[in-house]
């Protein structure tokens, strides 16, 4: 048994489909590592708690060793008590005929309430990342409620485009995936998003060496990964569980790990003004961690086709910030 302290790790919207993906991967170690022990506290709406019980049940049928404490509750203040990391994944998804201003309403209030509870009842050292979305304008939003909560500790996860940008990339190379590194992912998480091929490395070469087809890389690449969420629901009738799932461990588990020399990595952080893009606003940019502080890569080389992407990327997230000016204190 390990003498590690647990971490607590809140998630929302833990009996929907991405919660229900995470949270045993969780509980086996697989984000923090095999001797460091972890508690969950389980958040779900009313009409889902007792799927949030079957949930609980499967979980202590797994026996994980690391698994010190289960909390399932409707209750804000009681999910979000002394959590170290909240993993806020429940989010209304957009329904047809719903304007994406609609649906960041809707979102934005929860988001709200979500941040007020994490800066009343979490730890002093609690970090937040966002994956419900519109998560980036979400992650705002929750940014601003949570009063005396460091702006630094908020994230939205861009990790899955960032993934699924480098499997693209990795499939046209001929290459394991493992080969393709600094594939970052710039402004929002939605079909405005640049995966920026121009600075990514395969096998420690620049992307475009190794692919030296550009029209494929402007004009396939670029709307395959925009598009691979709408994809899926296409061909699957659901959205992305597993791999959002999977990304948003990937997310954490880079953020409290060492990045390696060298390489950076995908995530949404609040704007410090780098690379032209607004102070405040959350926008996903080249990171790297010491595994307990992270910052912005300076000094990545931005085209003229790369700024253009960026700048329209940054227009559409002002336009949400706009949309939901009014939950922003």
């Amino acid at each position: 048994m390990s003498t590690k302290q647990p971490i607590r790790v809140a998630v929302t919207g833990a009996a929907g489909q991405i919660g229900y993906s995470l949270i045993f991967r969780i509980a086996a170690g697989d984000i923090f590592g095999p001797d460091q022990p972890v508690a969950l506290n389980l958040i779900e709406i009313p009409p889902a708690i007792n799927a949030l019980q079957g949930v609980v049940m499967e979980l202590n049928d797994c026996a994980f060793p690391l698994l010190t404490d289960i909390v399932a509750t409707t209750e804000l203040a009681v999910g979000f008590k002394d959590v170290n990391w909240a993993l806020l994944v429940g989010s209304v998804p957009r329904k047809a005929g719903m304007e994406r201003k609609d649906l960041l309403g809707i979102n934005g209030k929860i988001f709200v309430g979500q941040g007020e509870a994490i800066a009343a009842n979490a730890a002093k050292d609690v970090r937040v990342l966002v994956v419900g979305n519109p998560c980036n304008t979400n992650a705002l939003i929750c940014k601003s409620a949570a009063k005396g909560v460091p702006a630094d500790r908020f994230f939205a996860m861009t990790r899955l485009d960032e993934n699924r940008a480098k499997a693209q990339l990795a499939e046209k190379a001929g290459v394991h995936v493992s080969k393709v590194t600094n594939l970052v992912i710039w402004g929002n998480h939605s079909s405005t998003q640049y995966p920026d091929f121009y600075n990514a490395k395969i096998d420690g070469k620049p992307a475009t060496e190794v692919i030296k087809d550009e029209e494929w890389l402007k004009n396939t690449f670029i709307p395959t990964v925009q598009q691979r969420g709408a994809a899926i629901i296409k061909a699957r009738g659901l959205s992305s569980a597993a791999s959002a799932a999977n990304a948003a461990m990937d997310t954490v588990r880079t953020l409290v790990t060492p990045t390696k020399p060298g390489e950076y990595f995908s995530v949404a952080v609040a704007s410090d003004g780098s690379y032209n893009t607004p102070k405040g606003l959350m926008v996903s940019m080249p990171i790297v961690s010491d595994g307990k502080n992270w910052k912005v890569v300076q000094g990545v080389p931005v085209n003229e086709f790369s700024r253009a992407k960026i700048d329209a990327s940054i227009a559409e997230l002002q336009g949400e910030q706009a949309d939901v000016s009014e939950l922003l204190k």
